[in-house]
Parts: structure tokens; sequence; C-alpha cells
């Protein structure tokens, strides 16, 4: 018995050298450089590929079956003039008895200079959807006969055990990936890719450490990344997973405007395939000034994958973030911008996105509700939000030079008419018309993002401040499409009156148009113009309903062009600064030929009520009827409103009506005589100054005096008659007034 053992260990011994010999043999005696035609040969007819071999082909046999491949490319049978892939070196060993069980154990695998080429044609074909076709036949070649179909079935085949795979550890070396699209011209490259791995075994982590730089043509794009984390898979379960993984690097190109973008990005990830499931938990993302956490899922991978999760963005600066990566916003308010965080649910697809109870903090405001984009390919954007306060002035672009240098030149023909502007004592000359520019020529709109806008907005406003005035509980609802945008309404309390306005704006034509209705109820007149920094010549509660329209994209375009109508009251009102009566008692104290008495005092004028009509056309405002209630007066007028320059041109008619209180001089005391009788102003100068800029009117005084002259015959005429027959008297009076 131990004889056999022991010749059966010797016949063991001798086939294990015999094997060792025939390795040593085969692995230098058998050179497969000599047979590359050959391996060519198989590669086309098995793999359905053209394989060219320029290096050494090295190769090992036992135990581990060796292969180093030198300078070879590959290219599909249909195009084999253009390699799609080459590369400089290949290396791998694979041992050979665990091959016999399905099993496939490498050492380290090295791939170096690897170039792959990606390339779609203009007919919208790709040179990788021919890799393992086989080669076109040519027309006219004869074709071998079908082989005839097989009379009995063959035998159902088991199926086949996956592969399992076991690698020391995987390097690749200065790889690049191009693709480039001719349909759209557009162009995408990796380079320097440098990959390494280390032992890759099916269920347990994986260090993976990949390098890269990203470009693209269109838009014009370089980024450097890195991307670091262990990988587990189990392909039976088919579950792969990504642990602790990070992504750093940094971005520039066009669209970043010469600036650069640090970036990186951490978490967990996993895709369950057998559940169509992807989570990304653990989210941690940083972009500049940007920190944000979070998890997502994605649900439905096999159909529309649909996606879930949270966000959180910590407070930073937007204004300095959106300058960091070349994108800087218009000068602002001090300070605007510069406190923005978020909080929010994620639900959407991968044709749109919605933040789902959001909370927005953007300053001193917060914002609460929802916002979405409906339609990526569209932009369409959702927005329903309520706000505890906005003050939406410190978000609106600072004015040009430009403009701020003729504000302030009008500014200054504003106050050297009001310096002149004596009112009180109607002694000094008229003040002239303004001629200065009063609106600014800066571009108001983006035109072209709004021809692009698709929009519902419904928006609400504990306090909304807007052009500087405090609209309470403001409510907003706007859309867009196709550059026709809709104020359906925005309206609110306005200094415990009310406000609400309406619109349309259509920016398909180079020159928009504006249309806009305003209904101003029982609001400050005086608090109004203050807000817009304006000192104010009349108090009281006004009313005010227009409908406006204008075309342009600026403010003084839009004035030039505006026409429509618009009506006005204003009740249990003063005219500030200017005393109507002491210009009554003047004119009257003319037409009695006598002399005031008193120099004359500054003094406002109460009224009960202050009304009329507006007629614009080409941005001047047509009044024929205005009309202003005084206790014992009544003013009658008629003018223009030049809001091209706020200027105003009126004549007034100041009527006696009986008051009783006694006058402020007695060279204006009130007779009879003057019943009926209009004393007429003339009001010119800049708007701001309202009745200030009145004065009496001397041409029209005189057309009184005549009449009242008129008058006087008559009276005297009438005595006479009085003792004539009744009807001839009716008969020289009619004769008298023909």
């Amino acid at each position: 018995m131990k004889a056999f053992g022991k010749i059966l260990g010797l016949v063991l011994l001798g086939l294990l050298l015999i094997i060792v010999a025939l390795g040593f043999a085969l692995t230098h005696l058998f050179d497969p450089n000599d047979y590359k035609e050959e391996i060519r040969q198989i590669a086309r007819d098995k793999a359905h590929i053209e394989l060219t071999l320029n290096g050494d082909i090295g190769w090992s046999l036992f135990p581990w079956l060796g292969l180093e491949l030198h300078e070879a490319s590959v290219a599909t049978l249909a195009n084999p003039a253009q390699p799609f892939a080459d590369l400089q070196m290949l290396g791998l060993s694979v041992r050979v008895l665990p091959l016999l069980r399905r099993e496939v154990q490498m050492s380290d695998v090295r791939v170096e200079g690897l170039n792959l080429r990606l390339n779609r044609d203009k007919h919208g074909h790709g040179n990788w959807e021919d890799i393992g076709k086989a080669a076109p036949v040519a027309t006219g070649t004869a074709q071998a006969p079908a082989a005839p179909a097989p009379t009995t079935a063959p035998a159902a085949e088991k199926p086949a055990q996956p592969i399992r795979l076991d690698i020391d550890s995987l390097t690749v070396n200065n790889a690049r990936i191009e693709y480039n699209d001719e349909q759209t011209g557009k162009q995408f490259s990796a380079e320097s890719i440098q990959l390494s791995t280390g032992a890759v075994h099916e269920g347990s982590s994986i260090p993976v450490k990949l390098t890269a730089f990203f470009g693209s043509n269109l838009p014009l794009m370089r980024v450097k990344s890195e991307l670091g984390g262990q990988l587990r898979f189990d392909r039976a379960l088919q579950r792969y997973q990504f642990e602790d993984m990070k992504v750093t690097g940094e971005a520039t190109g066009e669209p970043l405007q010469g600036k650069t973008v640090s970036f990186t990005g951490q978490g967990q990830l996993l895709v369950d395939l057998s559940a169509n499931i992807a989570e990304w938990t653990n989210l941690k993302l940083s972009a500049n000034q940007l920190r944000a956490l979070g998890d997502l899922k994605v649900n439905d991978l096999d159909k529309t994958p649909n996606i879930s999760g949270a966000v959180s963005v910590a407070q930073f600066d937007l204004a300095k973030f959106l300058e960091s990566i070349g994108h800087p916003l218009p000068a602002m308010a001090a300070g605007s911008l510069s406190k923005v965080e978020l909080v929010s649910r994620l639900q959407g697809t991968p044709a749109r996105m919605a933040l789902e109870d959001l909370n927005l903090k953007i300053d001193d405001s917060t914002f609460t509700g929802r916002l979405a984009v409906e339609d990526f390919a569209r932009q369409a954007l959702r927005v329903q939000l309520k706000a505890d306060t906005f003050n939406a002035d410190n978000y609106l672009p600072a004015k040009s030079e430009a403009a701020n240098s003729a504000a302030v030149a009008r500014q200054a023909e504003v106050q050297s008419s009001e310096a002149g502007a004596m009112a009180s004592g109607g002694s000094t000359p008229l003040p002239n018309a303004p001629t200065r520019e009063a609106w600014s020529t800066d571009k108001l709109l983006p035109l072209t993002r709004l021809r692009t806008l698709d929009l519902v907005a419904d928006l609400s406003f504990g306090q909304l401040t807007l052009s500087k005035l405090p609209i309470e509980n403001a409510t907003l609802k706007a859309s867009g499409l196709g550059g026709q945008l809709k104020l359906d309404t925005l309206s609110g309390g306005l200094y415990n009156g009310t406000f609400q306005a309406s619109g349309d704006l259509d920016v398909r034509q180079d020159l928009p148009l504006l249309a806009l209705q305003t209904h101003i109820k029982q609001v400050p007149a005086e608090q109004i113009l203050q807000a817009l920094g304006k000192n104010p010549p009349i108090k009281g509660q006004i009313t005010l309903n227009s409908n406006l329209s204008g075309r342009g994209n600026s403010q003084k375009a839009l004035v030039d062009s505006l026409n429509g109508t618009a009506s006005f009251v204003v009740t249990n009102g003063v005219l500030l600064n200017a005393n109507i009566e002491q210009q009554l008692c003047t004119g009257i104290a003319l037409l009695n030929r006598k002399t005031l008495a008193s120099e004359p005092r500054g003094k406002d004028t109460p009224f009960q009520e202050l009304k009329g009509n507006l007629t614009l056309r080409n941005g001047v405002a047509s009044n024929p009827d205005l009309k202003v209630r005084i206790p014992g007066l009544a003013l009658n007028g008629n003018g223009d409103i030049d809001l091209r320059v706020l200027g105003m041109d009126y004549r007034v008619g100041v009527i006696v009506e009986g008051d009783k209180r006694d006058m402020p001089d007695p060279a204006c005391q009130v007779g009879s005589n003057f019943r009926g009788i209009e004393v007429p102003l003339r009001c010119r100068g800049p708007l701001e100054l309202g009745a200030k800029a009145c004065r009496l009117d001397k041409d029209g005084l005189g057309q009184v005096a005549a009449k009242m002259a008129g008058n006087k015959i008559s009276e005297k005429l009438e005595e006479k008659l009085d003792k004539v027959n009744p009807k001839l008297k009716d008969a020289l009076k009619g004769l008298f007034n023909r």
C-alpha cells in the first residue's frame, strides 16, 4: 500500500513537471506575435471588430494566463479605417484553474493611454452602434444559402451561472474619452483620466479613486474633479452602493464669465435595481459660499422616475455668490440678498421639480408656500407664496448716473420756481413752465427673458412696500406666456384706503406695450406724494380711477406715449401754502380800484372737494372740468398737465357764492355787483407747486371789469325804467341786452 502511494506521488509529480515544462516550452518557444493576422481574423469572425496590433504581444500560461497588448486599436467592421478606441498598453493576468470553476481571479489590471472616440454623424448615427455587428454585405455578392432549419427542438439549456470576479486591483492611467455630435456641433471630453481601485471582490467594499478633466465647447466649459469612496456591489441582488462618496473640483468657462466655482458633494449612494430605487442620503453640497444638506430618493427606475427628498440651504450671501459665479446682480440697496436661507421638501420627475412646504428667508422677509418648475423644457415656473413683509424697492436696480444727474437738474429747476412762487401775495411773476425731462431713460425690462417666460404666480404679503408705498395685506396674481404677461390683480390697503391695479404687458415687439388700470379709494394724497419723495402741495383723501396705455422700455418712453383716461376726486382737503382767498381779495381790490391795507399772509386753503376728469394723449393730460368747492367760493378750471416734464398750465375762475365771513381787507369787500363774477387765475409751473403756482390773470381780470361796467349800466337803466310802463320797460331791457 505504501508502495502504491509512493508510485502515485511520483506519477503526479511527473505530470506536474510535464505541465510546467509544457508551459515553459509554450511561453518560450511559441510567440503569439507570429499569429497577429490569425488573431485579427478571430476578432473579426467572433467579436465582429477590427483589431489592429501595432505593438508586441506578451504572454504567460501557468499558473497565470498573462497577456500584455501594446499599441492596439479597435474599429467597427462597418468603418475599419477609423478606430473608435486605441490604447498604449493593456496588461492583465488570470489564474488558469479557477477559470474551470467560472471564477475570474486576476492580478493587477493596468490600462495605459486609453483613447475612446464616440461620434454621432449628421444623420444621427453613432459609431458605437456598430460595435459587435457583422460587416455589411456588399451589393451583388453571392450569399451563402441559409442553413436548413433543425427538425427537432434543441434541448433546453441551464441558465448560465454568473462569473465570480476577483481582481487584485484596477489601474487606468492617462485615459481620454471624446464625444462629438455633428448634428449639433457639440463636443464633450474627459481627459487625463486616472482610475485606481483596491481589491475588487463582490460583496465587499472596494476603495475607488478617480480624477479627470472634463470639457465642452457649447458652452465652453472646463471642470477639474476628483471622486473617491468605497464601492460595493452584489450582482445577484442587483444592488450597488457607493459609501462615503465624495466628489470635489473646480469649474470655469463661458457661463461663469471667467470666474471659478469650487464645489464638493458627498454622501451615501445606493442603487437597487431589483426594487427600482436609488438613494442619496446624508447629502452635503457646497459651491463657493453655498452650503446645503439633504436627502434624495428616486423610485420607479424602470418607468418614469419619481424624485422625492428634502433640502436645507444654510444662510448665505446670495448677491456675493452670484457675483462669484459670473452673474452679478444690478446694483441694489445696501445689504439686499445678503441673508438667504431655505428649507423645503423636493418632489418631481426628470421633467419637473417642485419645492413643497417651502420656507424661504430673504433678508428680513419670510416666504412660505410652493415654488415649482412644471416643465424644464418650457421653463414653466409656478409660484405660490405667502410673505410676512417684503420691501420690493430694495431689489430694484439702482438708477444710472445719467438718470440721477437728470433728476438733480430737474429738482434744481423746481426749487428755483418754488423760491419765486410767493403765491400768498400774488404779486410775483407767473412761474415758467418746466422744461427738464422728469423721467429716466434707463431700460426697465429684460425683454429677451420675458419673451420666454412661462409663469403663473400667486403671492400674498402681510405688508408689501412698492415704490415706497406700504400696501397692507397685499395680493399679487400674475401670469405670462409667449411674451404676453398679465397682471390679474395687485391689491391691498394703503394708508387706511384701498389700492388695486391690473394690466397687460406685451413684449413680443421691440417696443413693449403696457396697459394698466388702477383704482385708488380714499387714500391720503399727501402721504402718497411724500412716499414718492415729493413735497405735497395738497392734502386730502383721493379717489382715482385710470385706464392708461403706453409703449416703450423706459420711464420716458412710456410717459411720452401715455394715452387713456382718468378721473379723480379729493375730499376734505387743503391746498398747502396757497391762499386762494388772498388771491380773490387781490382781484376784488383791483376791480374796486382800491389798495390792500395789509400785507398778504401765508395761509393754506381748505376745500371740501376737488375733482375732474383727464384725457391723456402722448403724455399730456387735458383736464376740461376741474372743480373745487371752498366754503363760500367755487373754482372752475381747465388746463393741461404735461406729464413729460411734470408741468401744468391752468386757467381757473373763482366765484363768490355768498360766504358771510369777513374778508381779510376792507379793500376787497364783496358787494352785490360781484354776484356771478369769476375772478380769473392762471396756474403755471412745476406740478409739485400746486396752487402756489397760481396768479391773477390780468388779461382775464380786464374782461371781468368790462363785464362789471356793463352790469352797472344795466342797473342804472333799470332804476330809470322803474317809472315807465312795464311793457315798455321789458322792450327796452331786451334792446340793451341783445
